[in-house]
């Protein structure tokens, strides 16, 4: 790995959001430095060491936030460079809080790991009817759909996307993934969710596996 390469992942693994643009607008000058590699062997590699130490209780919420908010920072400057590249994007995910739900920290943390792991994400935002869902997921044809709620009383919705989704012949084309602090793995084979994340670092390795299996 160039040095440019592990200057990048250390920053984002430190959270050192203040240096990560730069860093990056240097990396891009070099000719024998190529996108792919700082998004890859840079960027990705250090979410993953990121989740890794969230997985393990070495860093919380707060830490994981400021590193993937320094890497967004980073992917901010790469992606208009992007432009037409189909390579830079392990898959599409549709991400929203269900109707009722107006909480959103969460989702947010969530969007920036997966943005961290290669993945194009569409964040619909918070309190979204299961009709706007739908709408979303025939424009968008996403290879998964993230739900998240953090009430109870909204959990039902949940299951009503999965029904509308069924209803309208989309189910076999894309994925389900829930989560949210009321949601566990029992509630989601039970409403026939494909994967269940409790946190940020487990919706990323849930959605690696089903991309993986398409």
């Amino acid at each position: 790995m160039s040095n440019d390469l592990g200057q990048i992942k250390d920053v984002i693994i430190g959270g050192k959001h203040k240096e990560i643009e730069d860093l990056v607008k240097a990396a891009i000058k070099k000719e024998e430095v190529s996108l792919d590699s700082i998004i890859n062997d840079a960027m990705i590699a250090a979410m993953d060491i990121v989740g890794q130490k969230f997985a393990d209780s070495e860093i919380f919420v707060p830490e994981m936030l400021v590193s993937a908010m320094t890497m967004k920072k980073g992917l901010n400057i790469i992606k208009p460079l992007l432009q037409g590249d189909a390579s830079e994007s392990k898959g599409t995910i549709i991400i929203c809080t269900v109707k009722g739900d107006m909480h959103d920290i969460g989702k947010n943390l969530v969007t920036m790991m997966l943005e961290g792991a290669g993945f194009n994400v569409v964040d619909l935002g918070v309190d979204l009817s299961v009709e706007k869902v739908i709408e979303q997921v025939e424009q968008v044809r996403p290879e998964i759909l993230g739900l998240s709620a953090l009430l109870t009383t909204t959990m039902p919705e949940m299951k009503k996307v999965i029904e509308a989704l069924e209803e309208k012949g989309l189910r076999n084309n894309v994925k389900v993934i829930i989560g949210g602090a009321p949601v566990d793995a029992a509630f989601a084979q039970k409403i026939g969710a494909d994967g269940y994340g409790d946190d940020a670092t487990e919706a990323v390795r849930q959605a690696r596996r089903l991309i993986a299996e398409n």
